[in-house]
């Protein structure tokens, strides 16, 4: 069952902030990772290459979580545990339109014969925190 991120905590997801993914190694322990993150339709999603750590883990094991704050004020953070749906990114597009928004510039290191995913993590439990907004 997919529990909505509220709207409010759309704009932290928006900014340039980073979140840190947290996928299970296969002994069981967690693994995190900073990641740049985005969302379409309520739906966070970050991208990765094939083979990587979080990857592996994800395909493994798609249980998958992040927490996010707002780089203009760090007591505001968005933290969700979910499941990860990975879709094949052949052209790369996810992986630059990232790049587009947290460099301005075309993915820098992207290398020949990447294969690139993105991951979008479908909800489960969802924790909104702004003290301004109480």
């Amino acid at each position: 069952m997919s529990e909505p991120i509220p709207e409010a905590a759309y704009r932290i997801l928006d900014d340039v902030n980073f979140a840190h993914v947290v996928t299970i190694l296969a002994d069981g322990m967690p693994q995190t990772t900073p990641v740049w993150i985005h969302r379409e339709e309520g739906i966070p999603f970050f991208n990765t290459a094939k083979g990587r750590v979080k990857h592996a883990n994800l395909v493994r094991d798609p249980r998958v979580a992040f927490s996010v704050v707002d780089h203009a004020n760090p007591y505001v953070y968005l933290q969700v545990r979910g499941h990860a749906e990975m879709i094949d990114d052949p052209d790369n597009a996810g992986i630059e339109a990232l790049s587009q928004k947290y460099l301005g510039t075309p993915y820098p290191h992207l290398r020949e014969g990447e294969e690139r995913v993105t991951v979008r993590i479908v909800p489960t439990d969802v924790v909104w925190w702004d003290p301004n907004a109480r």
